[in-house]
């Protein structure tokens, strides 16, 4: 985990006057770095889908805006959309073996939606801003450039000219590459409070059936085609590929159950902007699920184990126990 002072500030030397090829030129680094930073870190875990990949960029990022010529100066908002675009990209390539040899299925880190009262008020804003983890699974499919392209369309709200500007291309193939990620896609899905308390009822459902090791009442909250995604990263016993159908699925489940610790709890709290599982072997956290929903049915499960990705949330909870 990156160093990262404690109000959310950068260490001293970033907000004092930068020397550049022209000459001195004040630039409010700090100011830039409160407004921004939300925007960014947002963007980063997106592209990232690891928060603490993304803290760590956000970082390198505003400490290299010192060395920053006084041209780029003038449009820093650009200048750093595409600095912290090139680093995301630099770090997948440099993590692309390290996936492809990645045991089982990987999954992006969850991170909370909800604020424990004493997070950074900027992390609070990317929590509120999260996507939801099937999103977010689905956009670590796109290539790096669509990644980026869809993510400042579709989330940022930038204009084709603007993307252009920051991946170097132009405006027209910008549009195209944006379709393309976007058709892959499809829309991200709304979450209104009728929906938001249906999803609540159905996973409390699924948990509670789970527990019983009810077969019957497990498989009514799947569909046919279910798929379960469980990411242990070969630190944590999971299955080495996604299991399909609501009957493998339930048995699965099922039978693990006598396998749950003796002190095991769970609570449903909110997990990349929609309710998810968080469970406990007395207080320590070992697992969060996540859930794509569709038509008040389970299509898809995404369930991570892996001790690394569960860091942010280990904290999180060390403060915020229930």
């Amino acid at each position: 985990m990156p160093f990262l002072p404690a109000q959310g500030g950068l260490p001293r030397r970033s907000s004092e006057t930068i020397t550049t090829k022209e000459g001195l030129h004040t630039v409010e680094v700090e100011e830039l770095y409160k407004s921004l930073r939300p925007s960014l870190l947002s963007f980063a875990y997106r592209m990232m889908g690891s928060m603490m990949d993304a803290e760590d960029i956000i970082q390198e990022t505003f400490l290299s805006i010192e060395k920053v010529p006084s041209d780029l100066v003038k449009n820093v908002k650009s200048y750093l959309f595409r600095s912290v675009s090139n680093r995301c990209i630099d770090r997948l390539r440099a993590q692309s073996r390290h996936r492809e040899a990645y045991v089982g299925p990987w999954l992006p880190e969850p991170i909370m939606s909800e604020g424990n009262g004493q997070t950074d008020p900027l992390e609070g804003y990317i929590r509120k801003e999260t996507i939801s983890m099937a999103y977010l699974f689905l956009i670590q499919q796109l290539s790096w450039t669509e990644r980026v392209v869809f993510l400042l369309r579709e989330v940022l709200q930038y204009e084709y000219e603007e993307i252009a500007k920051i991946v170097d291309k132009s405006s027209a193939n910008c549009r195209q590459i944006f379709r393309r990620a976007k058709r892959s896609l499809g829309d991200i899905p709304p979450m209104n409070a009728g929906m938001q308390r249906n999803t609540t009822h159905l996973i409390e459902s699924f948990a509670q059936a789970l527990l019983d090791g009810d077969m019957k009442k497990l498989l009514e909250t799947l569909t046919s085609d279910t798929i379960l995604y469980m990411d242990g990263g070969g630190k944590v016993r999971a299955p080495l590929r996604p299991l399909f159908g609501h009957d493998r699925i339930a048995r699965f489940f099922i039978g693990i159950l006598p396998e749950f610790p003796a002190d095991f709890s769970y609570t449903l709290r909110e997990i990349n902007a929609q309710p998810g599982l968080v469970f406990f072997a007395g207080k320590q956290l070992f697992a969060t699920i996540c859930f794509d929903i569709q038509h008040n049915r389970i299509v898809n499960i995404y369930a991570v184990l892996n001790p690394d990705k569960l860091i942010s949330l280990t904290r999180f909870f060390a403060t915020d126990r229930i």
